[in-house]
């Protein structure tokens, strides 16, 4: 064979060489978790919101459609309302349940959360306070980190002065009976559990102060809830909130709940301070007056009678929740299989 024609005869093995890295490699097969908000109700509870009722509810359809879930519907409660919010939600494709009069937001929450057929419902303001273009981000909250409720939080802002200063004192103070950091307690725009919800219906009183009792028995409830912070816009007309009133029910709330799932989280330091006070007045009058009075007997015996309340409540409290954990159980594991 000539050596000129040695290129030629080796000319097939180098383009099989450099044709082998150019092979199409095989795709990796990757395995993506089911959704868990598959079933989404809205509430809205509304009362004479025809001001804003009709954006926000045009922007609540933009947004589950760009979602595309397998089924969601907008509740719309019209608490008694005397202009057209019925009727603009009507027009927009909304379910519409009315109460001939005016109940209260958290008695149209209420009604919203039995009449929702989801699996999850989010509730939020008819005010268009809170914007439905969060949704998507607290959906991805729900999935990645597997809570049972995100709260929208202001983060203390987005109101007036006095409204966010008295917010600031209600978080502080729920987060001590919660024993965790609440950025938010009486934010009203939430995603959460159906099953949840429906189970601490008959807790929530028929004022505005509902978003307390929901966040504070969830937490208490050992139920995990995030927090997703976002800027709050301004309503249009007037605000149903009356700051006194409504303000002094969000404490009472705040006794009750505490009271209910976390007793000793309120009597214990209470029999500890009077206990306290017991003690350092039967030091000063030992040593004043050589003594012992009728006075530090009352402090000190009081004492002891908290603690021990504290106690039986607590048990109480265990006892009266295991049903509502075990429900809240139940409908869990049946909605995954």
């Amino acid at each position: 064979m000539a050596t000129g024609e040695l290129p030629a005869a080796a000319a097939p093995v180098e383009a099989e060489v450099r044709a082998a890295p150019t092979a199409t490699p095989t795709p990796e097969l990757t395995v993506r978790r089911p959704q868990r908000v598959q079933r989404l109700s809205v509430v809205v509870p509304a009362r004479n919101e025809s001001l804003n009722i009709a954006d926000l509810l045009d922007e609540l359809n933009e947004e589950l459609s760009a979602l595309a879930l397998p089924f969601h519907e907008i509740v719309v409660v019209d608490d008694g309302s005397t202009d057209h919010t019925a009727q603009l939600a009507t027009e927009r494709d909304a379910r519409v349940v009315r109460h001939a009069h005016g109940l209260g937001n958290g008695a149209a929450v209420k009604r919203g959360i039995r009449e929702a057929k989801g699996d999850w419902i989010l509730l939020l303001d008819g005010d268009g306070q809170h914007p439905p273009r969060e949704l998507p981000a607290m959906i991805a909250m729900i999935e990645q980190e597997h809570h049972d409720m995100v709260v929208a939080s202001r983060g203390g802002r987005g109101g007036s002065l006095h409204r966010n200063l008295a917010n600031q004192v209600y978080n502080r103070f729920a987060s001590y009976v919660a024993d965790r950091k609440i950025p938010d307690l009486t934010s009203g725009f939430r995603l959460m559990r159906a099953d949840v919800a429906k189970s601490l219906v008959w807790l929530l009183p028929n004022t505005f102060s509902y978003p307390t009792t929901i966040t504070m028995s969830m937490l208490r409830g050992g139920w995990s809830v995030g927090f997703h912070p976002f800027q709050v816009r301004q309503r249009k007309g007037k605000s149903h909130v009356r700051l006194f009133a409504d303000g002094s029910r969000f404490f009472v709330i705040i006794l009750r709940i505490a009271t209910m799932f976390a007793p000793l989280r309120v009597f214990l330091p209470t029999s500890l301070v009077t206990a306290g006070l017991g003690v350092a007045w039967y030091l000063h009058t030992w040593l004043t007056e050589g003594r012992f009075t009728n006075m530090a007997v009352l402090l000190l015996t009081q004492a002891m009678l908290m603690f021990a309340l504290g106690l039986i409540a607590e048990q109480i409290a265990a006892l009266r929740f295991q049903g509502l954990s075990q429900a809240g159980s139940d409908s869990s594991n049946g909605g995954e299989q």
